[in-house]
């Protein structure tokens, strides 16, 4: 598959900026996978239609930080962004970060934090063209020195959603259950899901199984290769315990639905199924691309947002739908005037 299979043009104006008052009544797209019916369902919670007694929903339980700082160089008093990967040594508050403008930090630059220059961080490694190590020079214990630092980030809003970041999007671009803080880039498609909806699916009798991958920057990563068995994910970390494999197993056994909440939580699920289609538990990294054509062995329905052309996250909605199927889709969503990215619409993808 090519990556030129995965244009289309997107009118600016239909990047969504904001989310919807409440989450559960953005738009709702449900792709019937095996016939190619469309239906065009006005609220999100109308997805209480399509599922029942004991059928599953995963989700993905990582949590978001304040990724995003903005300090200051030594001298120079040049404006950079850093933002934050992950914590490699806490002992040491040594952190994997991307820098912006890069050409401009080099190993031995400290930078300065907050409005008193509070926060002061060394330059002691070059990982990639924009990757840097930093030692945060923070005298304190570590609970402290992480509050401080989150407290002069903000929320690491995709670069597409060009605004400023605002005080709502600190809860908004949070999954209500979030308990697993590492990500970088929130699981979108939960985002759609209110805790009266959720309430209300339990009503339904359907289970609930939480699986974590911390969703990193590479889903936003641009492909600069045509050939898509050349691109290589960046790593992501995962966990998938032994409550997630008991709730999947005993539902695709049952013959239930087995619901996956978005790209992350397929990516998850692929990397982690057995060779007989069940689950098994893991604990590690997973760098799994998914495109099609690709046979997919636990889920039996999705749901995701409106991807951007040429993105990892649509080529994995393809290969679940069927890529002729989901790209006559997309110019139906352009055409409705759907609302795509992180804060857009969803669609349901079933059998």
């Amino acid at each position: 598959m090519k990556l030129s299979k995965f244009k289309f043009d997107l009118p600016s104006e239909l990047i969504a900026l904001h989310p919807t008052k409440n989450r559960d009544e953005s738009r709702l797209m449900v792709v019937h996978r095996k016939t190619g019916e469309v239906e065009h369902r006005e609220c999100f919670k109308d997805i209480l239609t399509y599922f029942g007694d004991k059928d599953v929903f995963i989700f993905n339980n990582t949590k978001v930080f304040p990724a995003r700082l903005y300090g200051n160089k030594e001298k120079t008093g040049a404006r950079i962004e850093v933002f934050l990967l992950r914590e490699l040594n806490p002992d040491l508050r040594l952190w994997d970060v991307l820098v912006d403008p890069a050409r401009k930090i080099r190993i031995g630059n400290k930078l300065y934090f907050g409005e008193d220059d509070s926060m002061v961080a060394e330059v002691i490694d070059n990982t990639t063209s924009r990757g840097r190590t930093l030692r945060f020079l923070y005298d304190g214990p570590h609970d402290e020195f992480k509050k401080a630092l989150y407290a002069l980030g903000e929320m690491p809003l995709p670069k597409y959603i060009e605004r400023a970041v605002e005080p709502e999007d600190e809860e908004r671009y949070q999954n209500l259950f979030a308990t697993e803080e590492g990500a970088v880039v929130a699981p979108a498609a939960g985002l759609h899901f209110s805790r009266e909806l959720m309430k209300r699916l339990e009503i339904k009798d359907c289970r609930f199984a939480f699986l974590t991958l911390h969703s990193g920057l590479g889903n936003f990563r641009d492909i600069d290769v045509e050939d898509l068995t050349k691109h290589k994910m960046d790593s992501e970390e995962m966990i998938v315990n032994a409550e997630v494999v008991r709730i999947v197993n005993e539902g695709k056994d049952a013959g239930k639905q087995i619901c996956a909440v978005g790209t992350s939580v397929m990516r998850a699920l692929e990397t982690a199924v057995s060779t007989d289609g069940h689950l098994k538990e893991f604990a590690g990294w997973t760098n799994k691309f998914i495109f099609p054509p690709y046979d997919f062995s636990v889920a039996t329905s999705m749901v995701t947002n409106f991807h951007l052309p040429y993105s990892t996250l649509l080529m994995m909605s393809a290969s679940f739908a069927g890529y002729d199927l989901m790209m006559d889709v997309y110019q139906q969503a352009i055409k409705e005037k759907y609302r795509f990215g992180a804060y857009g619409d969803a669609m349901l993808i079933v059998d």
